[in-house]
């Protein structure tokens, strides 16, 4: 199991070299991406314009033989843009489908909260069902299937807010800050050229990757670490049972597919970290990924300037990891 745990890492570790030739700084982001990759998790990527998160994404798909679709989301984007269409034939009298972008292995939906619903409708079925329904018939997607998305929180103007439903299917929300000044001094040396050449070749395959899931079930993890992660959801729906005095700023708590998340990925975070088993700061260190998306505000907790992860660091210091 070791060894098996240290090659895996070792294929991981080649595409964190890749992705930093080209990437500099942003390791939380690349390390989710990674764990998305390993736990078949959908990724929602937040963060102003111009700190690389479609560079970051599409880098990652080169690193891999693996199809890759981008799709830039418009207000006037179509569902058969995305999905397809059934084409009509006049010579046979019949329909074939003429299958979109989405059927890909990675699909980059850059800008994804300027769609209107009915495309949104359309990439839920694909996220959910890993299958588009054109006509009377479904076709499944290739596998693995993973949704790697981009929005900007600051711009308003043409964008639609996301439904709550289809943002809970997303395992991991992300936010991506501005990088250090000695971070964005590299930025700037590595690609203010005329015409920059930055190549990545493919490091690892799918089929390696679909064999490192196999070791995530294989990966212990006690039952106090789940009775902890039952807790810290718990306490988004019920905070006043552990004490915590924010019930007035939230409307409602975390879905079930949160202790769902938290537990597939507290296993893949120690296979990551070369580790057998899991660790209550396994899952300190990725609630605030997951559950930031999951928590809905109220307006008091606008009024007061209070975001979601403050919520949740406050949930994390007052819930106890073991049971009194």
């Amino acid at each position: 199991m070791k060894t098996l745990i240290e090659d895996s890492c070792a294929k991981l570790d080649n595409v964190r070299n890749c992705l930093s030739q080209v990437i500099v700084g942003q390791e939380t982001l690349i390390e989710r991406l990674l764990l998305a990759l390993l736990c078949d998790g959908h990724v929602l990527i937040e963060g102003v314009p111009g700190v690389a998160k479609t560079l970051v994404i599409t880098t990652l798909a080169r690193s891999m033989k693996a199809t890759f679709s981008r799709i830039q989301f418009t207000p006037d984007l179509l569902p058969s843009d995305l999905i397809g269409s059934l084409v009509y034939d006049p010579k046979e009298h019949s329909f074939s489908a003429e299958k979109g972008p989405v059927f890909a292995n990675l699909l980059l939906a850059d800008e994804i909260n300027r769609a209107p619903a009915k495309v949104q409708s359309a990439l839920l079925e694909s996220m959910q069902e890993k299958q588009v329904t054109l006509g009377k018939e479904s076709f499944p997607l290739p596998h693995p299937f993973l949704v790697l998305a981009t929005q900007n929180p600051i711009e308003q103007e043409g964008t639609y807010a996301l439904p709550e439903a289809q943002v809970d299917r997303f395992m991991f929300k992300l936010k991506v800050g501005y990088p250090s000044m000695n971070e964005e001094h590299q930025v700037m040396r590595r690609m203010a050229r005329v015409a920059p050449k930055i190549s990545v070749d493919p490091v690892i395959h799918l089929d390696e990757v679909l064999d490192m899931r196999t070791l995530l079930d294989k990966v212990y993890i006690d039952e106090k670490v789940e009775r902890y992660i039952l807790r810290v959801v718990h306490a988004t729906r019920n905070p006043e049972s552990y004490g915590l005095d924010i019930g007035r700023y939230i409307r409602f708590g975390a879905s079930p597919r949160a202790t769902i998340y938290l537990s597939l990925a507290a296993r893949g975070y120690a296979l990551l970290n070369q580790r057998e088993f899991t660790v209550p700061q396994d899952i300190k260190d990725l609630a605030g990924d997951i559950l930031r998306h999951r928590i809905a505000l109220s307006y008091r907790a606008e009024a007061e300037g209070l975001g979601s992860d403050d919520l949740i660091i406050q949930i994390l210091e007052n819930v106890p990891i073991a049971e009194e």
